[in-house]
Formats: C-alpha cells, sequence, structure tokens
C-alpha cells in the first residue's frame, strides 16, 4: 500500500509548524559581522582562511562523494524497495 499526502506550504509556514526558530535576523547578523571584520582585515578573516575548510579535499573529493553515492543507489536498488 502506498499512501501519499502532498502539503501546499511555503518554507516559512513549513518552519513555523515543526516550531524551529526563525534564525534570519541571526543569520544576518553573523554574515554582517564577518563581512565587517574582513573588511577591516581582522586576523583569521581573509577569505582563503575562511573558506580553507571548504577547499582542503573538498572539490578534490566531490567526484569521489558522487560516485559513492551512485554505487550505494545502485546496491539498494536491487534489495526490493
Amino acid at each position: 500500500m502506498k499512501i501519499s499526502v502532498e502539503f501546499d506550504m511555503t518554507p516559512e509556514e513549513f518552519r513555523q509548524s515543526l516550531g524551529l526558530p526563525d534564525v534570519q535576523v541571526f543569520q544576518k547578523e553573523m554574515v554582517d559581522a564577518i563581512i565587517t571584520k574582513m573588511q577591516t582585515g581582522e586576523d583569521g578573516y581573509d577569505p582563503f582562511t575562511l573558506f580553507k575548510p571548504f577547499m582542503d579535499g573538498g572539490l578534490n573529493a566531490m567526484p569521489s562523494m558522487f560516485m559513492n553515492m551512485m554505487a550505494g543507489a545502485s546496491k539498494n536498488k536491487g534489495s526490493g524497495e
């Protein structure tokens, strides 16, 4: 038996229905603070330092990550979904 339920709501309505907090103001304040620190040249807030964790192995690891995901999907297909 398969039952499908569809909800027509905005992401804001969905967030509220789950009782999740609205973090848009907090997120904007954090981004503004980071931008200010980058503009003043504060130590540790240069673009290369901020993005280094994402770039270290991130771009090189993506192809293998996608291959692993595809391999996993093909294994699951045969398991009788």
